[in-house]
């Protein structure tokens, strides 16, 4: 795995300018989300189809509200 100081951090284009959300960002073969308010608490890692299955499933009950 990327360490994370090294990789390129980001939030959700709906995040507002705060910092209680979380953030992404892309490891070799992985994703990494981390607490924007707490980033050296610890990183969450998901294979790259974990976090496709996840963002899909995210989007499609998103679109039945």
């Amino acid at each position: 795995m990327t360490a994370p100081s090294r990789v390129q951090w980001r939030k959700s284009r709906r995040s507002g300018t705060g910092d209680n959300c979380v953030e992404v960002a892309q490891f070799r073969h992985s994703i990494g989300v981390r607490d924007s308010k707490a980033p050296n608490a610890g990183t969450l890692v998901f294979s790259h189809q974990a976090w496709a299955v996840f963002i899909t499933h995210i989007k499609q009950n998103n679109e039945d509200a």
